[in-house]
């Protein structure tokens, strides 16, 4: 039984939590690491004998806390792999995190305690996109995968067309054209009027991002491939969480599709229609 916890950069409270949790498992006979930014950090305040290791090392752990905001907990997803993570917020929305701050030690407490009787957590599964083209793939996505043009703004932006499944969908100029998953809609899709899509629906969202067809955002089946074609002009962007991205040239295809791994998320539900209220 091994835990890794992962801590929101330069948030002294989530260090300082990240700490209060080591401290605890390490009562219960647990063995915990932290990512390598809160080790360093928890070193420089005199607490030592702290392992650190990159996050990307994090998927070797029987569950993985992430500690901050939704930023951090896509992070960690990042490194976690198939690895249950759970998440503590410590923003004002957090649609990814369900635990407070207040919880956590007993919540941690609870799942390690199930983990070492049945062997595995109660998970619930959060699915991810993957976009790739001629020759290049990222990191699947928990939010969305954008494709944008350089810049934004009029006499920018992409000439692109959109297929599911083959068929076209929409075609013309925009800034960029966004493809959400349901938990995801929250995000940069709602920024771009896309539709809010409850986390436990199957689907993916694309969202026109300041179209000058004007075409209304499209859910369809989470089965679906979608690509869009970058017909010409300068090059592209393909993000992919706000994170991750590769710059393609056109004429070019991105494609869009269900990851085949999930995220696997322990804790308590997520209550989605208390986060909404925090939206105002």
């Amino acid at each position: 039984m091994n835990v890794g916890i992962v801590a929101q950069r330069d948030n002294p409270r989530a260090a300082a939590l990240a700490n209060e949790l080591r401290t605890h498992l390490d009562d219960e006979d647990v063995p915990t690491v932290v990512d390598e930014t809160t080790a360093r950090r928890l070193d420089s305040e005199g607490v030592t004998g702290v392992e650190g290791v990159p996050v990307d090392e994090m998927e070797r752990r029987d569950l993985v806390v992430s500690i901050g905001g939704d930023g951090t907990f896509l992070f960690a997803a990042r490194g976690a792999g198939t690895t249950p993570i759970m998440g503590v917020n410590l923003g004002e929305v957090g649609f990814l995190n369900a635990v407070s701050p207040d919880e956590a030690v007993e919540v941690v407490g609870d799942v390690v305690r199930r983990i070492r009787e049945d062997g595995a957590a109660d998970t619930r599964s959060m699915h991810r996109l993957r976009a790739r083209g001629d020759g290049w793939t990222i990191p699947p996505a928990i939010n969305e995968v954008a494709v944008l043009g350089e810049q934004r703004g009029h006499g920018q932006g992409i000439d692109f067309e959109v297929t599911v499944d083959g068929a076209t969908y929409t075609e013309g100029h925009a800034d960029g054209v966004l493809i959400a998953t349901p938990t995801g809609s929250t995000a940069y899709n709602l920024s771009e009027d896309g539709p809010l899509v409850h986390p436990d629906v199957s689907g993916l969202i694309v969202t026109e991002m300041a179209g000058e067809s004007e075409m209304p955002p499209l859910v369809v089946d989470d089965d679906s491939e979608i690509e869009v074609t970058i017909e010409n002009g300068g090059r592209a962007i393909v993000v992919g969480d706000g994170r991750t991205n590769e710059t393609v040239t056109p004429p070019a295809t991105v494609s869009l599709e269900r990851a085949e791994k999930p995220v696997r998320v322990a804790g308590p539900p997520l209550d989605f229609f208390a986060g909404l209220e925090k939206l105002d």
